[in-house]
């Protein structure tokens, strides 16, 4: 998994602002079509501490966008849950 702040598109207006920030987290792919459950078992230690979330699903990878205020609690619940955080900057490690 690599962990990751989002940030703003360019292609929105500058002055247009967010009542949160948003923190992105990219699921590794490619998956293979044959391996099912990938983003339930992402997402579901989330759903499983109340962290709300936002999932947008490409053809290959998986984002799965996180309130900023929920941060410290969805890295407890991922690392709990068996997954390796990964930053652009830093190599795995468990939450």
């Amino acid at each position: 998994m690599n962990c990751q702040s989002c940030a703003r598109p360019t292609i929105f207006p500058l002055n247009l602002s967010s009542e949160c920030h948003w923190i992105c987290f990219k699921l590794e792919g490619p998956f293979p079509f044959s391996q099912t459950g990938v983003l339930l078992s992402f997402i579901e230690p989330l759903s499983n501490n109340g962290i709300p979330i936002f999932a947008i699903s490409t053809y290959d990878t998986d984002y799965v966008l996180v309130q900023e205020q929920f941060m410290g609690v969805a890295q407890q619940a991922l690392g709990s849950a068996g997954h390796a955080l990964i930053s652009d900057d830093d190599s795995p490690r468990a939450s």
